[in-house]
């Protein structure tokens, strides 16, 4: 097989949660422009219906936008079911959508570890398996979960008061292996990718005037000295959703600027 055949997704189906903004769209934004058909779903879905018009326009790919509380089964469970009426199947699934909260770790509320951990992971592992069912039936597929930099490692309290938040992602980085290992059997792989810092709208705030001295102690402690951007991480995700990755499953891939290394 050729190299540009085997990042073709012409035909394929494609879930993005969180896909409507950051990191999940510039993930869909790959894998439309890889020729894949993007499913875009979000609590926020007038943001999917207007990053899916235009990913659509660009490359002639179909798109649904579905709004979905990943903290809900039943939003889970209508995501997949209105994928197969529409598409008849699902491929590649990202599992982006996440959320944080931030508070002193000994004064931590409970509400809000289970708040994170509701979205973060058991979201997480009820679509995986939803869309896993409908892909041992359609003979595999591609799983890609979203975890962190922080999913690796501790954080400083004053810099990063989210225990929740590390613990969550870390949680992702091991049910990736453990999926990995069990779904191997049907042909799905999965596999995981750990971002760093991605100038993304939510961390535009910190390339505003004023913010030098916050951008830079940011960078300093990125080998590469530079946050990352929509090409940094499309090709990635082209490789992991498509035939290319065949031979790779339950790898945790750190997308940082080096910071793993250090």
């Amino acid at each position: 097989m050729k190299v540009n055949d085997m990042f073709n997704l012409s035909g394929k189906t494609a879930v993005i949660t969180g896909g409507g903004r950051g990191i999940g769209e510039f993930i869909a934004e790959g894998l439309a422009e890889a020729g894949a058909n993007i499913v875009l779903a979000s609590r926020k879905v007038d943001a999917c219906e207007e990053a899916g018009k235009k990913l659509s326009a660009a490359n002639g790919v179909k798109y649904l936008a579905v709004k979905c509380d990943t903290a809900k089964e039943d939003d889970i469970k209508n995501l997949v079911d209105v994928t197969v009426k529409e598409f008849g199947k699902i491929d590649i699934l990202v599992n982006n959508a996440g959320v944080t909260w931030g508070a002193p770790t000994l004064d931590f509320p409970i509400n809000a570890w289970d708040k994170v951990f509701n979205v973060n992971v058991r979201g997480v592992w009820i679509l995986s398996q939803m869309a896993a069912n409908v892909m041992k039936d359609k003979g595999g597929g591609k799983i890609i979960n979203i975890s962190s930099i922080f999913g690796s490692r501790g954080s400083l309290e004053i810099a990063h008061p989210a225990v929740a938040y590390n613990s969550s992602k870390a949680a992702i980085e091991i049910l990736t292996k453990n999926l990995a290992v069990k779904l191997a059997q049907h042909k799905i792989y999965v596999n995981c990718i750990a971002p760093g810092f991605f100038h993304t709208d939510m961390m535009d705030y910190v390339f505003k005037p004023g913010m030098e001295n916050m951008l830079n102690a940011m960078l300093s402690v990125i080998p590469l000295y530079k946050t990352g951007s929509a090409d940094d991480i499309k090709g990635l995700a082209v490789y992991l959703a498509s035939q290319a990755s065949d031979f790779m499953t339950g790898a945790v891939i750190p997308l940082d600027g080096g910071m793993a290394a250090k």
